[in-house]
């Protein structure tokens, strides 16, 4: 409860600087953020787009905050992207399969490839120590440079060649009834299995005996190794579920919100989804909402410049500062116990120690 009040006053602090950086530059910042939300949840149309923008941050803000819950900082979702979403435009460009099977096999694909990219830097941790962030980081632009030369070497475009072939209708997520529903916009089957996502990974980290066991390692890594848990097993396995869940957001964007696959870019929703998971305190749900308010601002930046004189990077400058109070909840918490006291203390996970029936609790915090 109070890391979502914590959430909500970070955004509301957020959009106040944000207003108070319009007066600034002269602008109306009550007629701005009209102009902002109406950009991206004026009609329906536009609310699909808000959703199709927001899917592939829940699947990269799922991702990042799985890893937190072992201690891990996973910041490759952008290359587990590009490798999950480069798997799944090769099948949907060289097989011709019936589609619901195309399209299963096409996530698949995304899934396993994000997982395998993601699998040396966990296994580096787990064997031999090395920092996540150097190796995630590296492995960010091994990926960049695979797409560069695999694309143009094997899936040229028809009339470019810095981007793929676009692929058969077969072979897109996107689908008739959900585009008529929604007037038109690119929303597609992606947001289904961003939602999916969400309630697997939530039933994963609070019901399950490995949700459990990952949150102990991240709490403390030697209280668990004591306990007789199998910490390097679950780092690696911490790292492939997260780089699995990027793939599947390199799925959704290449062949949901967009039908090719483009060299020479690095898909910031895999940064973006650090802020997502950041501001939805690690909680699965509280990634989804917070990937919809982050597609509601990216949505609506256009419209706002186009209808003021308010330039496009506000909006950008209005996130960077969410987050920054989002990474400053501390401070915010503090304030927040002069007022409010819960009822009763947050509950401590207990470690079973397996060896001599005892137990030994894990700081919460």
């Amino acid at each position: 409860m109070r890391n979502t009040i914590v959430s909500i006053i970070a955004i509301i602090l957020g959009l106040i600087a944000g207003g108070i950086l319009m007066l600034v530059i002269g602008s109306n910042p009550i007629e701005g953020y009209s102009y902002l939300f109406q950009g991206s949840l004026k009609n329906i149309e536009r609310i699909g787009n808000t959703l199709a923008t927001a899917t592939p941050l829940v699947f990269t803000g799922l991702s990042v905050a799985f890893a937190f819950r072992t201690g891990l900082f996973n910041i490759g979702a952008s290359g587990q992207m590009l490798i999950g979403g480069l798997l799944a435009t090769a099948i949907g460009l060289t097989y011709d399969l019936s589609r619901p099977v195309l399209l299963l096999v096409m996530v698949l694909a995304g899934l396993i490839g994000g997982a395998l990219w993601a699998f040396i830097p966990g296994l580096l941790k787990a064997r031999f120590n090395v920092h996540e962030v150097v190796s995630t980081i590296m492995m960010n632009w091994i990926a960049y440079w695979t797409v560069y030369y695999v694309v143009p070497g094997y899936f040229k475009g028809d009339f470019l060649e810095t981007e793929s072939r676009k692929l058969p209708d077969s072979a897109t997520l996107r689908t008739p009834f959900l585009s008529d529903m929604f007037d038109g916009s690119y929303i597609n089957l992606g947001l289904f299995l961003a939602v999916i996502a969400t309630i697997i990974i939530a039933f994963i980290i609070n019901k399950t005996t490995l949700g459990y066991e990952l949150k102990a390692v991240g709490f403390n890594r030697f209280a668990a190794e004591y306990a007789g848990m199998r910490v390097n097993r679950n780092i690696i396995l911490s790292m492939l579920i997260s780089g699995g869940l990027a793939g599947i957001g390199g799925v959704a964007l290449y062949t949901g919100n967009a039908s090719s696959i483009q060299i020479g870019i690095l898909p910031t929703q895999g940064y973006d989804g650090i802020a997502v998971a950041l501001l939805g305190a690690n909680t699965p749900i509280g990634v989804f909402f917070a990937a919809i308010l982050f597609g509601i601002l990216y949505s609506g930046t256009g419209f706002m410049n186009a209808m003021t004189e308010i330039p496009p990077e506000l909006a950008n400058t209005i996130i960077a500062i969410i987050i920054y109070f989002a990474a400053t909840s501390i401070l915010i918490e503090r304030f927040l116990r002069k007022f409010w006291k819960p009822a009763s203390k947050e509950q401590d996970v207990v470690v079973p120690n397996v060896k001599k029936g005892e137990s030994k609790d894990v700081d919460n915090h």
